[in-house]
């Protein structure tokens, strides 16, 4: 079989493409899908639209073993490679052009310990996948909000959810994790084994190699808890977004609420505010109640509602295939500065799916001190972005443009941190934004792991 042009930089200089796609293809128990494959298209696929890249070849990892060998294959090789799990990286860093594709989201085993609350989930599961299985047990960890989110870029990043505030972030319930490093092993990383390489993935991101396997610290939590939402009127925004901020910043642990600048079907702009009690139903009622009462909100609803559905409730907004952009920044407040320039911005957002969204933070996580982990933003009360959502390629132009221009608009009013999974092909700056004072230790735990930079497609840290 011909191999095309592309797929040159897996063949070396010495084999013949053939021979190479063979010698990897005949150690793997995964599926090895290349560009003349009739699955191809829709293989090099992720989440994001906007993402159109023709790697060399995709590899669909079954078990570690087969991580192991594409990692070998691709290093003697100098290809160029992409790590995939849920595909969600607004910039698709998760697939390459030329290079290899290691994918991992057919691994899917989960072992939940009930009784120590620990849970050991390989790499390519999604949250949806995770919470079902911690859920029969009623138990949770921290997880995003998207189900097709995949666990191991969350993680890594950090993981932000509603149980973040009562629980911490997701990389703060990790308690170890099984990792492919650069140099071809296969090592367990925790407090006690490979310590320095386990603080840095609790936070780091994709740096460091290839995490085949996660174990959680899991909390008692459902079938249900008490959420309450409102929406207000473009005219009443401010006021709402000033009770927003108040509301917030003396909300209990137990409390999680975010917010956003949304369009109505009728093409009317609102605020929505919507709190989740991770609690019992009874004890977020008089918790919840001042949201409900504020002002005089267009709808309102407040109802006991299952942890799986709130967690899936954000899926229809973020449909795969869609086209997506955005920019991040952490603020630790809402003034009326912040406020007039959001309101201004969003008033000319170029469609009816763009958001601007504020995902509360603090709590559980802010009283971790910033060196626990590589995660360094913990003073940061909101992570606010405008979430530029469109269908048509002949609009990415005024949708990219809009959402960087309210982006700077919001910037004087922002801490100057950014969270690391928000980010999208930003350069180096924005990156050490995202660890400010963890990012030297970062760098050396880099360099000791991965000395050529050859796990790159990332929120990148260079070696020290």
């Amino acid at each position: 079989m011909e191999i095309p042009r592309q797929t040159d930089a897996l063949s070396g200089r010495s084999h013949s493409p053939s021979a190479a796609i063979e010698q990897l293809r005949q150690g793997l128990r995964g599926e090895l899908v290349l560009p003349t494959d009739a699955t191809y298209d829709q293989a090099r696929g992720v989440w994001n639209g906007t993402i159109d890249k023709h790697p060399a070849a995709i590899v669909f990892c079954a078990d570690p073993d087969d991580v192991l060998h594409a990692v070998t294959h691709a290093r003697s090789r100098g290809c160029l490679v992409a790590v995939r799990s849920g595909g969600h990286n607004v910039a698709g860093l998760s697939v390459c052009d030329d290079g290899m594709v290691i994918d991992l989201s057919r691994m899917k085993k989960i072992a939940v310990d009930p009784e120590r609350r620990i849970a050991r989930a390989q790499a390519g599961l999604t949250l949806g996948e995770f919470d079902a299985a911690t859920q029969a047990h009623g138990l949770a960890t921290t997880m995003g909000v998207n189900s097709d989110t995949g666990i191991a870029g969350l993680t890594l990043g950090g993981g932000f959810g509603k149980l973040g505030r009562k629980h911490g972030l997701s990389c703060d319930n990790l308690i170890a994790a099984d990792i492919v490093t650069a140099d071809g092993r296969l090592l367990r990383t925790s407090a006690s084994e490979h310590p320095e390489l386990f603080w840095a993935l609790r936070g780091g991101g994709g740096n460091f190699g290839i995490v085949t396997a996660f174990e959680y610290r899991l909390h008692p939590l459902g079938p249900t808890l008490l959420v309450g939402s409102v929406l207000h009127a473009y005219s009443h925004a401010r006021e709402a977004m000033r009770f927003y901020d108040e509301f917030s910043r003396d909300a209990p642990d137990e409390v999680s609420i975010d917010a956003a600048l949304v369009t109505l079907p009728s093409g009317d702009r609102a605020f929505s505010i919507s709190a989740c009690h991770v609690g019992s139903p009874e004890a977020g009622e008089s918790v919840i109640a001042p949201l409900m009462k504020f002002g005089s909100p267009i709808e309102s609803r407040l109802q006991a509602v299952p942890y799986l559905q709130i967690q899936s409730s954000g899926d229809s907004l973020f449909p795969r295939g869609r086209r997506y952009y955005w920019k991040a920044q952490f603020m630790r407040e809402i003034g009326d500065g912040a406020i007039e320039a959001l309101l201004d911005a969003y008033a000319r957002a170029p469609n009816r799916s763009s958001l601007l969204v504020f995902q509360q933070v603090g709590g559980a996580i802010a009283r971790v001190p910033a060196s626990h982990s590589p995660y360094a933003n913990r003073d940061a009360a909101f992570d606010c972005f405008p979430i530029a959502i469109w269908d048509d390629p002949a609009d990415d132009e005024a949708n990219t443009r809009w959402a960087r221009d309210l982006w700077n608009a919001v910037k004087p009013f922002s801490t100057g941190g950014v969270y690391a999974n928000n980010l999208g092909d930003e350069g180096d700056e924005r990156v050490r934004a995202a660890y400010g004072g963890n990012y030297a230790r970062l760098a050396a735990v880099k360099k000791q792991y991965d000395p050529t930079n050859f796990f790159r497609l990332n929120q990148n840290i260079r070696p020290e």
